[in-house]
């Protein structure tokens, strides 16, 4: 009944997926967060195990599911009405309810714009799989943009499982057929893999991340070679005029990278949605 009440009411699918989406955008904070720190540990429990050094003491268990959120300054637990995505933030007027530190607002922002997202896909796609898929696919883009954004950085345990989704959604034929998305995986790695060691080559210097070619290659299983040059043009003229804005306003240092990920989650999730459109519009201003 409910099931049939969402196929026939699109304003209720929309309605229901926007609070799901909220409450993705919750864990996602906790996902940007605690996914780099886990990676550090990682990486540093192997570096002493290479130099056959004495392993560190395994503290307090620290994954995406515990401990629970606290509030950083003075570690209060924070409870369950008190981490409601969006409005548990209003209510406590941006501030921690025991010391009254004040909470980032970049919190229920991400919160916000996952709800949004994922009411855009629900909208667009309807009720089906092709909407259960693209909110997936939104929700990992937006965990891998904001990760990148801090600490350069898109985690193969985030990139690769989503890209091999890609390649075994094409066998049925969800967004594209399987010889679009094999290519598509294919050409999206080779050809920022190959701007890097013509870059390299010339400056002596990484221009970008082997993370941003897996990207484009994830981008490239879900929705097929032929939205490449599409997502790769807006990826580049957002990411060129976004990064010559802040060195202009001096809110980053020329010689500090810029991370490419966002923008190429950016473009991937518009070329998802508007793809079509947007192509077709390309090929007629290009005249093909």
């Amino acid at each position: 009944m409910f099931l049939t009440a969402l196929q026939q009411s699109p304003g209720l699918l929309i309605a229901l997926v926007s609070i799901v989406g909220l409450m993705i955008g919750s864990f996602l904070n906790v996902v940007i967060y605690r996914l780099p720190v886990m990676m550090q540990g990682g990486w540093r429990r192997e570096c002493l195990e290479y130099l056959q050094m004495p392993a560190e003491e395994v503290g307090e268990t620290f994954n995406l599911l515990w401990p629970g959120s606290r509030c950083p300054v003075c570690k209060t637990e924070i409870k369950a009405y008190q981490n409601i995505p969006v409005l548990s933030y209003l209510w406590l007027r941006g501030k921690c309810s025991h010391c009254s530190a004040p909470i980032s607002l970049r919190y229920p922002l991400i919160e916000a714009f996952t709800g949004l997202c994922s009411a855009l896909v629900a909208w667009h796609f309807g009720y089906g799989l092709p909407m259960l898929f693209g909110l997936l696919l939104t929700w990992s883009l937006i965990a891998l943009s904001f990760i990148d954004i801090d600490h350069q950085l898109l985690p193969d345990s985030i990139t690769l499982p989503v890209l091999w989704l890609g390649l075994i959604l094409s066998l049925f034929s969800i967004y594209t057929d399987a010889h679009a998305s094999i290519i598509g995986a294919v050409a999206g790695y080779l050809s920022l893999w190959s701007v890097y060691h013509l870059f390299k080559l010339l400056t002596g210097k990484e221009g970008m991340g082997f993370g941003d070619f897996k990207l484009l290659a994830l981008l490239g299983a879900w929705l097929g070679w032929q939205y490449l040059p599409l997502i790769i043009i807006l990826s580049s003229l957002v990411g060129a005029c976004i990064g010559i804005a802040m060195i202009i306003f001096r809110q980053h240092e020329a010689s500090r990278p810029i991370p490419f990920g966002p923008y190429l989650a950016a473009a991937g999730w518009l070329a998802l949605i508007w793809g079509s459109d947007l192509n077709r519009l390309y090929l007629n201003y290009a005249g093909l």
